[in-house]
């Protein structure tokens, strides 16, 4: 049996979509259920979810006192009945062969506790449009092969993935400490027990993208606030490509703050103009090729400041809260802050 567990928190505009999707599934060749674990909406979200109960047998609705997103998945997975369960988001949309591809490609990499494949983007104006470009990109988003696509294979992680219960048995469930990258977190302890991640094209969903850069600064922030808080954990940096945001901002600031030293004159003669030739380089470099990125990636000319404008806010987002990470969890051992758990919709 197939357990489709769906976090949920007024999702009024969107639950409707993600349930379509699923009762329009090609059959599976095997029982299959969706529990939503509803955090205590208050927009009608719950009133459509009656509806489908009613309507649909194999959807269900729970509560999720705790409100947060890890606390939802476990408390799904404890009441799925599915030797497979599947993570799936409120704002998305899946392919009439997502269950049957996911069943496939689980049946025949049986090294792999989870499966995952490519996560499309759904636009809903000009803004989000640019946004989720940015979000697809490597230089927007590094190697996740589930944002950029590229060739089945093995993975580090997956969005929406379906795992074998088995891997929860032996593991455990979600993290309920993180409010952030508690799947990332996830995948890293099942690829250190042993199990693999496979990624295949094929297994296709597709996601609401914000539509605000503000909301897009704040999600980015909250990433790499988290990625830290997960390292500390583990006592190890789960992926490499996390530290580039914030190591490029570091060099930005101390090169900037080493042009401010020559300036002021409190800076050795013999290294004048350094701090300012770095600086300007660093950026240009950005500059250059976060440009020929988006000018490869955009529909139309009109989007490329768009989406520059949106790579700047990932890669500022994402490495200012992750030196905001490091200081608060690894120099003053400080618990997460309030901030750093709201939601970003």
């Amino acid at each position: 049996m197939i357990s489709v567990v769906i976090p949920c928190l007024n999702e009024l505009d969107f639950i409707d979509q993600t349930l379509n999707g699923l009762m329009n599934q090609q059959h599976p060749g095997v029982s299959w259920e969706v529990i939503v674990v509803d955090g205590g909406s208050d927009d009608g979200t719950r009133d459509k979810l009656s509806k489908w109960a009613k309507r649909e047998d194999k959807i269900r609705w729970i509560e999720n006192p705790r409100k947060t997103t890890p606390c939802a998945l476990n408390i799904g997975i404890m009441d799925a009945k599915g030797d497979t369960i599947v993570i799936l988001g409120a704002h998305s949309e899946v392919n009439a062969d997502f269950l049957i591809r996911n069943a496939e490609a689980l049946r025949a990499h049986p090294e792999s506790g989870c499966v995952g494949g490519i996560v499309e983007q759904l636009h809903g104006s000009a803004t989000s449009r640019r946004i989720g470009t940015a979000m697809s990109t490597p230089f927007g988003v590094g190697d996740a092969r589930f944002r950029t696509g590229g060739i089945a294979g093995h993975v580090d992680t997956v969005a929406f993935g379906a795992y074998r219960r088995v891997v929860f048995d032996e593991i455990g469930l979600f993290d309920e400490a993180l409010t952030r990258n508690q799947d990332d977190e996830f995948n890293f302890r099942l690829l250190q027990s042993g199990w693999r991640i496979w990624f295949d094209p094929r297994i296709a969903s597709r996601y609401f993208v914000r539509s605000s850069y503000r909301r897009l600064l704040r999600q980015y922030h909250q990433y790499g606030y988290w990625k830290v808080f997960v390292n500390r954990k583990h006592g190890t940096i789960t992926t490499w490509r996390q530290i580039v945001p914030a190591t490029f901002i570091l060099f930005l600031s101390l090169t900037f703050l080493t042009w401010g030293l020559e300036v002021s004159g409190q800076w050795d003669d013999a290294w004048e103009g350094l701090g300012a030739s770095l600086f300007i380089s660093a950026l240009s470099f950005w500059l250059v090729v976060g440009t020929g990125s988006a000018i490869a990636s955009a529909g139309s000319m009109r989007d490329v400041p768009g989406i520059l404008k949106a790579y700047a806010l990932i890669h500022l987002g994402y490495g200012w809260g992750y030196l905001k990470g490091i200081l608060h969890f690894i120099f003053l051992r400080r618990r997460p802050i309030k901030e750093a758990g709201q939601l970003t919709r």
